[in-house]
């Protein structure tokens, strides 16, 4: 689904990514079948959707350090 079909909702993106330049980043949607991410240079562009099962393992997965460059 392209985000402009999606209809008025409230795009957020991290309070960390201003730091880098502000636009090098994704932006997240919390919408009623669960969660929309999208790239910040391409607001029109294509969504990818989550449920919130979904969104919320990976959540975890960030929290716990699952993603993290080996040292």
């Amino acid at each position: 689904m392209f985000a402009d079909e999606m209809g008025p909702v409230r795009w957020r993106k991290s309070s960390r990514s201003n730091g880098n330049g502000g636009n090098n980043c994704v932006e997240v949607a919390f919408v009623p079948t669960g969660v929309a991410v999208r790239d910040s240079k391409d607001p029109s562009g294509p969504a990818l959707l989550f449920t919130r099962p979904e969104w919320s393992a990976f959540a975890g997965g960030v929290r716990d350090g699952e993603f993290d460059e080996p040292a």
